[in-house]
């Protein structure tokens, strides 16, 4: 991916880590959030990917909506529509990219970079990490529909409220976050993370997150139904036939994705 200025892209053991790099802050610019809905949709067909790790460059995760650069983007009737629809279409893409999205919070992740934590898959976070809705202090929303995916009502609205940022352990207390290492065990941790799930079959990988985001808003009966019969549609599937060869011969799967 060669054709990207502010998403490095890497490619190693089926996970593609996916490193934001716009100075200073990772702001979410119209470039980087175009990238990164390309990066991901491109991945989601990629066969040599099987797990993504999401993280930032620098000491920031990702500082939240590109405030400075707003007004060259939003100039005239349009505008605004267009652009709220291509920053929610970049978080979409986290979301529904085929493959699970392992995010390695690194620093702030605020606004805009809150909703790109909320929408992956497994968290992990840095000592230095730290999730916050600054929107109210420069007479903004956003970031709040995503929130109530990690935390409490209360928590929720304090944060939105008084701009409260919640540091990394206090995440991991909360449960928000997988782990809360020390900043140089952050991609470590990620990456193993995301090597664990790219051992796996990646059918069987990316129909159950397909199914879970299907079935989020669903009552328990429809839910499960619906998993039932995905589960019906894996049992079909050579992966699933060799996953069964392997666990009677006590030998190591070879996954092919077919």
């Amino acid at each position: 991916m060669n054709d990207l200025t502010q998403l490095e892209v890497s490619i190693a053991d089926f996970v593609a880590t996916l490193t934001m790099n716009a100075p200073p802050v990772n702001a979410l610019t119209r470039t980087l959030n175009d990238e990164l809905t390309l990066a991901l949709d491109r991945i989601s067909e990629m066969d040599d990917v099987r797990a993504v790790v999401l993280t930032g460059a620098g000491k920031v995760f990702c500082a939240g909506a590109d405030l400075k650069g707003r007004a060259e983007v939003i100039k005239g009737p349009g505008d605004l529509p267009a652009h709220s629809r291509r920053t929610r279409e970049c978080f979409h893409a986290i979301r529904e990219c085929a493959k699970p999205v392992v995010v390695a919070i690194n620093g702030a992740a605020l606004g805009s970079g809150l909703a790109m934590v909320a929408s992956s898959d497994i968290l992990v976070a840095s000592e230095k990490a730290s999730l916050g809705m600054p929107e109210v202090d420069v007479g903004l929303l956003g970031g709040g529909r995503h929130a109530m995916r990690l935390f409490s009502h209360s928590r929720l609205r304090r944060m939105a409220l008084t701009g409260m940022r919640v540091p990394g352990a206090e995440l991991y207390r909360l449960g928000v976050v997988e782990a809360c290492v020390a900043p140089e065990e952050l991609m470590p941790t990620a990456l193993e993370i995301a090597r664990t799930i790219a051992a796996k079959s990646p059918i069987a990988t990316r129909m159950f997150k397909h199914t879970l985001n299907t079935i989020e808003d669903m009552s328990l009966r429809d839910g499960y139904r619906y998993e039932q019969d995905m589960t019906a549609q894996i049992g079909k599937t050579e992966d699933a036939r060799e996953a069964q060869r392997a666990f009677a011969e006590k030998r190591a799967p070879v996954f092919t994705g077919r």
